[in-house]
């Protein structure tokens, strides 16, 4: 209960402070790409309850109705304006509405789509027993995702294959042990992230290249 007030708290004081990034970023988006300013994507919280998510819309609208739901560093969707976005965080602001409406916490493992949670297993399942949040310590262990994935063949089977299952067992170690204090030296170390300083070394994952799954050959 606590920990949903400060979550509360904390969230509609940063919507005030970010209405001007906000808006700025909006314009910019408006100014450089057709559509809508805002992506909404279907996300799986607590007790493995939809809802929707919200972030700045960082690619271009392209006429092909699908595409991997995982982004590569040298992903072709992402328009000049989304990229700036992306490396300063900036496209993540709006999710500060979903804590504000509790589908999130600030710090909590970050809500998957329903197509990678279909592939938990039941241990990894644990995890929806969280909270989801803005920031997990996965994105501190492998914050270079896109870099990781860029050169596969099939990024999204690679993804869940490897690194999915990799950053569940960091956030579900992170879940076991948490405290007030683990939770205020992850948003430092998240804040020093995104200003580009690092307090840890990046975990060592290899990724190796994967064909595409079968029912996408």
């Amino acid at each position: 209960m606590m920990r949903r007030a400060v979550d509360g708290t904390v969230a509609a004081a940063g919507l005030a402070l970010a209405a001007v990034p906000l808006a700025i970023s909006m314009a910019a988006i408006r100014a450089t790409s057709r559509g809508p300013v805002l992506y909404r994507q279907t996300r799986i919280g607590r007790k493995g309850r939809p809802f929707c998510l919200y972030k700045l819309r960082t690619m271009r609208i392209t006429t092909s109705a699908s595409g991997p739901q995982v982004t590569t560093a040298a992903d072709g969707r992402i328009s000049r304006v989304g990229r700036v976005l992306r490396q300063a965080k900036l496209d993540e602001l709006p999710q500060l509405w979903n804590v504000l409406c509790g589908d999130m916490g600030i710090i909590g493992p970050r809500p998957e789509v329903p197509r990678f949670v279909a592939r938990y297993t039941d241990a990894e399942r644990a995890i929806l027993e969280a909270q989801p949040g803005l920031a997990s310590l996965a994105q501190l262990v492998y914050p270079h995702e896109g870099d990781l994935l860029r050169d596969q063949v099939d990024p999204e089977e690679a993804y869940v294959r490897y690194l999915l299952p990799a950053k569940l067992a960091v956030d579900l170690e992170y879940e076991r042990t948490r405290t007030w204090r683990s939770d205020a030296r992850l948003i430092v170390e998240m804040i020093l992230m995104i200003v580009g300083l690092r307090l840890r070394v990046d975990r060592a994952i290899r990724v190796p290249s994967v064909d595409p799954a079968p029912n996408e050959r």
